[in-house]
């Protein structure tokens, strides 16, 4: 695989877990270096950013079950899976997935609509670059 294509997966794993990153400008480089497909692009980021987002889950899967519930856990609580399709936001997103992993959502629906929101992000911002 690409050298560039390890970096953005690296760069958009660490940008879904509560470390600072940001995927979005590396995405935007890779495409503008030409040497990468923008599929496999837009792909390679869905994953490392759905994987990075799932270790967050994971992460409040660990959280004792004590904590108090904050606007995160009563939007996940109330919309399910489903409000993991906006998990791509910053600080927000985290807060989702970390709040889906501690209801103890299924982790296959979490990871699809994680995925599906991700892919969408990603897939826009790569034809805005497509058009610039």
């Amino acid at each position: 695989m690409d050298p560039s294509l390890w970096a953005l997966f690296i760069s958009a794993f660490v940008s879904s877990t509560i470390l600072p990153g940001n995927s979005e400008i590396v995405l935007v480089a890779v495409l503008k270096a030409g040497g990468a497909n923008p599929v496999a692009a837009v792909a390679v980021a869905t994953l490392g950013n759905t994987l990075g987002g799932m270790t967050t889950y994971g992460i409040g899967r660990l959280l004792p079950s004590r904590i108090p519930e904050g606007k995160a856990i009563a939007r996940v609580r109330r919309f399910g899976a489903a409000a993991l399709l906006v998990s791509w936001l910053p600080v927000v997103g985290d807060a989702l997935c970390a709040a889906a992993g501690w209801l103890r959502l299924n982790w296959a629906g979490c990871a699809l609509a994680m995925a599906a929101g991700k892919a969408a992000r990603y897939a826009v911002l790569a034809q805005a670059v497509a058009f610039v």
